[in-house]
């Protein structure tokens, strides 16, 4: 004998059963995922920013999981490396610098500057009862050795991360076309907006990345220059250094500039002072407001504000991640906005 035919009632509680779980399980997944957020955004960055690598390799190396692996040791070589170097170096000549600022403060160099130029005797007298400057530089200095020591040791949890990191770098490259093939079939849309969707993603990493690291190096390369221009001490570094500062938000140029015009200052070089300062302030800083919108926002086909607002947003929401999950989010959404507001008009379309 044949079952009789279910209900439709017991056919939409089996469906709205299915849906609740499903959305449990997702919810669930993701709280399990949360931990490694970080590892799993910079992991899918660098697969997107180095799959035209791994797609050569793939072509002379047959073996995927080799492939994967050079790919990935690649990678490590080319951003891991430099990184560590870099970061090293800024915290020692930062501590440096600061030391050598404190020094001069307590040996009488910034009161000797107030005695021979009587006008700044206000602005001394307001630093001096604001703030306490050696005490304030001996905090910094410390507090730099401090952070300095704890990046040369690294942290048990930095290190786990960037080994979670590579892991799954070596996974997403040597599987990137199962997964999209998997993405595709789970997204509630047509393979063609699938697709569109997957591109999109594709295109926000590149320009967010290669966008900024296009401005930090045009703001390193005017900031190095006007230091070795005023003959200051090792325009090279500090290039690197303001090039570097340039891709934090918030942050900039303005960290190193700003205190060697101090500096020179200090020196009684007032017209190099100037020089720097206007430099630095007009020309470094400006033209990251002429550059950036040209790099990043019109590539993510944001205007200007949107663009600054989703760094900025994902910055305080998802941490470090937040500097591509931000722009992703925005861009995404109104794709998806766009495909949705595609499927009204088409069901409000009279029938011809």
């Amino acid at each position: 004998m044949t079952s009789p035919p279910r209900s439709d009632n017991s056919t939409s509680l089996r469906r709205l059963a299915l849906a609740v779980a499903s959305i449990a399980g997702v919810a669930l997944c993701t709280l399990v995922a949360w931990p490694f957020l970080g590892a799993i955004t910079w992991a899918v960055t660098l697969a997107i920013l180095f799959s035209p690598l791994q797609k050569r390799l793939e072509k002379v190396i047959r073996h995927p999981n080799i492939a994967a692996a050079v790919s990935t040791l690649i990678v490590g070589v080319v951003v891991v490396v430099p990184a560590v170097f870099v970061v090293e170096r800024l915290i020692s000549e930062a501590t440096s610098g600061i030391l050598s600022l404190q020094a001069r403060v307590e040996g009488g160099e910034l009161q000797a500057l107030l005695d021979d130029h009587p006008a700044l005797a206000p602005f001394g007298v307001w630093i001096d009862q604001q703030f306490d400057l050696p005490s304030v530089m001996s905090t910094i200095a410390t507090w730099l050795s401090n952070i300095g020591a704890i990046f040369v040791r690294g942290s048990m949890l930095q290190v786990v991360e960037v080994l979670i990191t590579f892991y799954l770098l070596f996974y997403f490259l040597r599987d990137a076309t199962a997964a999209k093939g998997a993405i595709v079939a789970w997204l509630p849309l047509s393979k063609p907006e699938a697709a569109q969707l997957l591109r999109r993603v594709s295109e926000t990493v590149q320009a967010t990345v290669y966008g900024t690291l296009a401005v930090a190096a045009v703001q390193g390369t005017l900031g190095g220059l006007m230091f070795w221009v005023l003959g200051l001490h090792t325009p090279l570094l500090w290039g690197l250094v303001m090039g570097l500062l340039s891709i934090v938000p918030v942050l900039g140029a303005f960290v190193v500039w700003l205190p060697a015009a101090a500096l020179l200052m200090l020196d009684g070089s007032w017209v190099r002072a100037v020089i720097l300062a206007v430099w630095g302030g007009i020309v470094v800083g400006g033209i990251d407001n002429v550059l950036r919108p040209m790099f990043i926002g019109n590539r993510l086909r944001l205007h200007t504000v949107p663009a600054f607002i989703s760094v900025i947003g994902g910055l305080l929401l998802f941490g470090a991640p937040g500097f591509i999950l931000g722009p992703l989010a925005a861009t995404t959404t109104l794709l998806v906005a766009k495909f949705w507001m595609t499927y009204e008009a088409a069901e409000d379309r009279p029938d011809r």
